[in-house]
């Protein structure tokens, strides 16, 4: 835990793998520089890896005024003890007021860990992030500036805000895909600050041999036309007609947590809080009812086409277009109309 610092910076934990930046803390500078400029600091990333420097520029063009730069070749893969150790030491040294993460597996495992390490607070998988004040009732203080960490909570059947006004630095997890990603500005340019990590062999007890990555069988944060199936589509064997739509559109196919939780599709697929956050220019909802927490991760749609048997359902509330009928006589319309188009 560090003193409480009002004119700390705002940092972003800069995640990369081989030397390839991850979306998420690009999505986050687009966050952070909104925060940074509401309290009249400094927007700062941490870029931590064996060979990174390069990846400095990208920060800069994105909204970091400043990259905190640790160079070693013990941080070349990634590993809990020493990535965690390098944060702490840069936190207690300059002390920032805000620490943010991507809710990744890398964040989810770093950010604990140098939570645990500060005495400080974290709030994990954020779906959007304020700054303002808050008073205690009981003393009638109030705190004036602070990170309201806002989350989904009880299954997403309530939107919770957290906040930490003493044992700082506050600190969060953001999910991917909830933030825009920010429009690179090539004039910008950050100023560099390299900073030597105290590192020996014993900081890490893990050797690495050998990396196995799998890549994603879908982007789905990328696609501008995603169909997405639910538990109404049935069976997995139905789920075939999802497929079929999606490719006759040249679109993603996508699954709510139920529909994945039956086997009907891979995890890779999932749209909503527990999977992926999407904003594509057009949504299909295939036998989807509408839950909150599926909501969460598509509402941003430009375009929703709904189609459901039950005229009740609460995606129908979301739906520029409401179809009401079976998907099993309505999909395959739609798939014969797009190809006779075509």
């Amino acid at each position: 835990m560090i003193d409480v610092n009002t004119a700390g910076e705002v940092w972003i934990f800069a995640e990369q793998r081989d030397g390839q930046l991850a979306d998420t803390p690009l999505e986050l500078l687009s966050k952070g520089r909104e925060l940074a400029d509401k309290l009249g600091v400094k927007l700062a990333a941490v870029l931590a890896g064996h060979n990174v420097s390069g990846l400095s520029a990208q920060l800069g063009h994105n909204g970091a005024d400043k990259v905190y730069l640790v160079e070693d070749p013990l941080l070349e893969h990634y590993q809990t003890n020493p990535f965690a150790k390098v944060l702490d030491e840069l936190i207690r040294k300059h002390r920032p007021q805000i620490v943010l993460y991507g809710a990744t597996p890398v964040g989810r495992d770093l950010a604990p860990r140098v939570a645990s390490s500060m005495k400080a607070g974290l709030t994990a998988d954020c779906t959007d992030l304020q700054i303002g004040d808050h008073e205690v009732k009981k003393t009638g203080t109030v705190y004036k500036n602070l990170l309201f960490q806002i989350r989904p909570a009880f299954g997403g059947n309530i939107i919770a805000t957290i906040i930490n006004f003493d044992r700082w630095p506050q600190m969060a997890t953001v999910r991917e895909g909830v933030m825009p990603m920010p429009e690179p500005d090539t004039r910008r340019k950050a100023e560099i600050v390299r900073e030597k990590a105290t590192l020996s062999g014993r900081d890490l007890p893990i050797e690495i041999l050998r990396q196995e990555i799998q890549e994603r069988k879908v982007n789905l944060k990328a696609s501008r036309v995603i169909v997405a199936g639910g538990a109404g589509v049935g069976s997995k064997e139905n789920f075939k007609l999802i497929y079929e739509l999606a490719h006759s559109l040249g679109a993603a196919p996508g699954a709510t947590r139920a529909a994945v939780d039956l086997g009907f599709v891979d995890r890779d697929h999932q749209v909503g809080q527990t999977g992926t956050t999407v904003r594509p220019s057009l949504y299909i909802a295939v036998g989807i009812s509408g839950a909150i927490q599926h909501q969460a991760g598509m509402s941003e749609s430009k375009k929703i086409i709904a189609i459901n048997s039950d005229p009740e359902a609460p995606i129908f509330n979301l739906a520029h277009y409401k179809v009401v009928g079976d998907l099993n006589t309505v999909v395959p319309m739609m798939i014969k109309a797009i190809r006779e188009k075509v």
